[in-house]
């Protein structure tokens, strides 16, 4: 089947796409987007996070067609043209990014959440991020670097 839908603000096509290939391997390997990490294939990572209409879902758990004609943001589409996004720039400023692998479902989370909640409390940053796993950083340092973005998006909207 033929998969029509906008990725990163551009209109994207994927052709042959079969039934129960899952969105995650689409942007991956048909769209050259590796920024998604493929973990555990059963939405309990979040490493594969990226925004479906504006919602965070774990893309290893949808159906490419069922991205038919609707907006997907990954990590990639984050950043504005050359500059990273606030919360990238934070992550590396506070020492989030460990092996990395965790990191893209924690930045498109973590983007969301500031989108949605501009002054986020740590209960409300520990509940956004509760369904993203990282094994090497012990989550302060990334606590730390979403309270740096939300503080500086609120000084500067």
């Amino acid at each position: 089947m033929r998969v029509g839908f906008t990725v990163n603000g551009r209109e994207e096509t994927a052709d042959d796409v079969w039934e129960g290939e899952s969105l995650l391997y689409v942007l991956r390997e048909r769209m050259g987007l590796p920024g998604s990490k493929n973990a555990c294939e059963q939405g309990e990572c979040g490493s594969c996070t990226v925004l479906l209409d504006g919602v965070p879902v774990c893309s290893c758990l949808v159906a490419a067609g069922q991205a038919e004609g609707r907006r997907v943001r990954t990590v990639e589409g984050l950043a504005e043209g050359d500059r990273q996004a606030p919360i990238q720039e934070a992550f590396v400023e506070c020492g989030a990014v460990q092996c990395g692998f965790c990191t893209p479902g924690l930045l498109v989370q973590a983007h969301d959440l500031i989108e949605r909640v501009p002054r986020p409390s740590d209960a409300d940053i520990r509940e956004a991020l509760a369904g993203n796993l990282c094994r090497c950083t012990g989550y302060e340092k990334i606590l730390a670097a979403v309270r740096l973005a939300a503080n500086r998006r609120a000084e500067n909207p």
